[in-house]
């Protein structure tokens, strides 16, 4: 069975936004929002292939704490540049 592309991105913006750590939630989410409806297919299996790995395993790959695996290794280098550009949070006023 396959999956509409408007439900797919739907559900992985989803994941990427409630994940099981408010670190990964903040990392993840802006990532999926700003990124993933111009990704390719193939990068698009990828980055759902990341989304079933565990919180406490893809956050030291984002930050450098431990080594990534090969077949996400280019993926997380973007997550992480893309994390890095990004204004840290808080100490604003603004309403959600």
């Amino acid at each position: 069975m396959s999956e509409d592309p408007g439900a797919r991105l739907k559900r992985m913006t989803m994941r990427s936004w409630r994940r099981g750590t408010k670190e990964m939630d903040l990392i993840l989410g802006p990532f999926a929002d700003a990124r993933l409806a111009g990704m390719g297919a193939a990068t698009l299996e990828l980055y759902d292939a990341l989304l079933a790995e565990n919180d406490q395993d893809i956050y030291p790959w984002i930050t450098g704490a431990a080594p990534v695996p090969g077949r996400f290794a280019g993926l997380i280098a973007e997550i992480a540049a893309f994390a890095r550009s990004r204004p840290a949070a808080g100490g604003g006023g603004g309403a959600a």
